[in-house]
């Protein structure tokens, strides 16, 4: 028996190929640098270079360069694909090659006899621009070749027109800067030389005079003062706000990496699970997320015979699919699976599974995005998180006009306002915006006291919630007031009318409530009202609520709130009750927690699922501690320009304080008279008090807690109930019965 022997051979790998072809053009490039440079190359140097200067002219001594930077790119790349560079850099460096030894061959003398010298930009540049003056004249093949080299520049260089023009500018005014400064050096030195030399010759010695003994040094005079520099109103006074700058107060998280493995892996799973269920479905599509990975189904087709007997394909239904999320979160190891059936805007049912290792979504690179920048000239705008393909998630405040925001503890709610707080605050000045927090928790909003956005330090008290929402309505209305005395529509264009006219612009006034459940605990028809009363008419005066609660029940989220707020975040919720409550349907339940939520645009209901943008404690320590100290910066330079301009620097108080409080508890004019009333009955309570009197909660609760002080009434129960009216027998005595 032959026995067959097989070749056995070595394979090179891709990294050797890279540097086999990166050393090639590095020598190539090498030998055409000492060709140029040298007379005696050889037949093969010469008949190379005879070939660049044929093709390309006075182009050629660029190819050397252009083969050094592609054998040190591939051999810096070390990948199997190292032609990883964008494509769109390498085409417009060889349009601007090109229209370079096209525009260099329109002003050469005898074009046709410059072929093949160093002249010119040979058969390239003589057949381009041949043809170009042929169709378009001379002058107007000029205009299209700077034209073309224009766009190659920018193409190349990934910059902007209005950005190579103010870099042109700089560098142009920087040059005549730095020649000024050496002119005027240059004179100060011949002005000094020739005083010396003056001197010299008036003060020279005789030749036979005896030399004076040296004198003590004299002490050089005091220079002249300097002339007072001028400073405008602006700087001496008010000191211009400065914004700062993001890219070092918050932190640039490095991305997650794609296992590609795992997806297929996963796709295999998804695939081979549907079918043995009877549901033939192909994964079409791939978007991996942050925290889950979207794969997009195609429904597939099911043969089955009809009564007559013949074969009929059915498509496969998405509900079935959808049925079957279970049994897929099973076969995939993770839970909670979300059906997205269909994804909005595209032929596929979206399966959401969750990733082992979530990442976390950094508010500096939703900010630096392209989608951030299409809407950065709003004050308002706002990053979200990103979607389950990493698609940043942004919106503006101004155009949602308000935001309910729900989600149970732990579920990255505060997370999410302390990320719109802080992007609001590195974009705008005091005099474009004003906060106001509202925090009964104590904890979470508390770190941004002293920043010179607040209209209000932040406000902890339930019973002061009232009053400033009353101050809101107050502010909206007098806003209102305003626009129609200068005839504006909105703040937008109040603003435009006051910087024509010099008059003083409305800053944006935002109001974040933490917890809209222990206010609606406290008076919830008073809050409703207001916040409903806000919410209906103060988006053209640029007053604008962001809700949040983590108890998103029917009597705290009522259908009114609801009304009036379209634009809605929901994350992680206990049951599919609470989803319906947000969202009017079901899915938040489902949610990992931790930042993953599902936002609902007012323009659509459409829900989108993202992950929320993180920004830690020390992030937002150097903002807060950015904008305290400009602020005491401004205070130092008022005082040293106004000694009594510290005054003014004291914020007068938008509603009253506990203090006064009580003090108009105790002189409340009504006190006798509701008094008197509710001596007739056997319980007395504030809705009683309100409709008899027609006065608001807050002096309501005022005089029954003074008629408590007095022993009219008992106290309070704890709930909603009414209060008990005391008769004369069990009243306690007090002071001053």
């Amino acid at each position: 028996m032959s026995r067959r022997r097989h070749k056995t051979g070595t394979q090179l790998t891709g990294t050797q190929k890279n540097w086999i072809a990166g050393l090639c053009f590095l020598s190539l490039s090498i030998l055409t640098i000492l060709g140029f440079m040298s007379q005696d190359g050889g037949f093969l140097v010469e008949l190379w270079l005879g070939i660049l200067y044929t093709v390309f002219g006075a182009g050629a001594y660029v190819i050397p360069l252009a083969l050094a930077f592609s054998g040190l790119w591939i051999l810096v790349a070390r990948k199997d694909d190292y032609l990883s560079l964008p494509w769109s850099r390498v085409t417009g460096a060889i349009v601007c090659f090109i229209c370079g030894l096209a525009l260099a061959h329109l002003f050469v003398q005898q074009p046709q006899q410059a072929i093949g010298t160093r002249r010119g930009g040979g058969y390239v540049g003589y057949g381009i621009s041949a043809a170009l003056s042929l169709a378009l004249g001379k002058l107007g093949a000029v205009i299209l070749l700077i034209t073309g080299m224009s766009a190659g520049l920018i193409a190349t260089l990934e910059i902007s027109l209005d950005q190579l023009i103010q870099d042109s500018t700089k560098v142009i005014h920087s040059t005549s800067a730095w020649l000024a400064r050496r002119r005027a050096a240059r004179a100060q030195a011949t002005e000094a030389r020739q005083g010396t030399q003056a001197r010299g010759a008036v003060e020279a010695p005789p030749e036979r005079r005896e030399k004076p003994p040296p004198s003590p040094p004299k002490k050089a005079p005091p220079p002249p003062p300097a002339e007072p520099r001028t400073i405008p109103i602006e700087d001496r006074v008010f000191h211009r706000w400065e914004l700062p700058d993001i890219g070092g107060i918050f932190i640039e998280r490095e991305e997650e990496q794609i296992d590609v493995a795992d997806i297929r892996k996963k796709t295999r799973i998804i695939e081979k699970t549907l079918m043995s269920f009877g549901v033939p479905a192909s994964v079409v599509e791939v978007n991996p997320g942050p925290v889950v990975t979207q794969f997009g189904l195609a429904p597939g087709y099911i043969e089955r015979r009809g009564r007559d007997g013949e074969m009929r394909r059915a498509k496969v239904k998405v509900s079935h699919i959808s049925r079957l999320a279970k049994d897929l979160a099973l076969a995939l190891a993770a839970s909670p699976v979300r059906v997205e059936a269909p994804v909005p805007g595209k032929a596929i049912v979206g399966l959401e599974v969750p990733n082992k290792e979530p990442a976390i979504v950094d508010l500096l690179g939703v900010m630096a995005s392209d989608a951030f920048r299409a809407i950065a000239s709003s004050h308002l705008a706002i990053g979200l998180g990103r979607d389950v393909s990493g698609t940043p998630v942004v919106d503006d405040i101004g155009t949602l006009p308000h935001l309910l925001i729900a989600g149970a503890t732990g579920s990255g709610k505060s997370v999410c306002i302390n990320a719109m707080i802080a992007c609001l605050l590195s974009r705008n000045t005091p005099a474009d915006l004003r906060l106001l927090l509202i925090d009964p928790k104590r904890v979470e909003l508390s770190r941004y006291n002293g920043t010179p956005h607040l209209l209000s330090p932040v406000i902890t008290d339930v019973e002061e919630v009232v009053g400033v929402l009353d101050w809101i309505t107050q502010e909206m209305e007098r806003r209102y007031k305003t626009l129609a005395g200068v005839g504006a529509r909105n703040i937008q264009s109040y603003n435009a009318l006051a910087g024509e006219r010099g008059m003083r612009r409305l800053p944006f006034i935002v109001a974040f409530i933490d917890e809209l459940a222990d206010l609606m605990l406290a008076a919830s028809e008073q809050v409703e009202r207001m916040i409903c009363r806000i919410a209906q008419m103060a988006r053209a005066t640029g007053i604008h609520l962001v809700i949040a609660t983590q108890r998103p029940s029917v009597d705290v989220v009522t259908g009114t709130i609801k009304a009036n707020f379209p634009a809605r975040i929901s994350f992680a919720v206990s049951s599919m009750t609470d989803s319906r409550v947000v969202l009017d349907r079901p899915g938040a339940e489902t949610l990992l927690g931790e930042g993953d939520g599902l936002y609902m645009a007012p323009d659509t209901s459409k829900l989108v699922r993202m992950q929320g943008c993180y920004v830690s404690d020390e992030e937002i320590s150097r903002l807060v501690r950015f904008w305290k100290d400009q602020a005491a910066r401004r205070a130092e330079r008022q005082t040293a320009s106004r000694p009594m301009a510290l005054e003014s620097l004291q914020q007068e108080a938008l509603w009253p304080s506990l203090e006064e409080k009580e003090q108009a508890m105790e002189e409340d004019p009504l006190l006798e008279r509701a008094m008197a009333f509710v001596a007739t009955k056997d319980r007395a309570s504030l809705t009683m008090l309100q409709k008899q009197f027609h006065i608001g909660y807050t002096r309501a609760g005022r005089i029954m807690d003074a008629m408590e002080e007095r022993g009219v009434v008992g106290p309070p129960t704890g709930t909603s109930k009414a209060r008990r009216v005391l008769s004369q027998s069990t009243r306690t005595p007090r002071p001053h019965d």
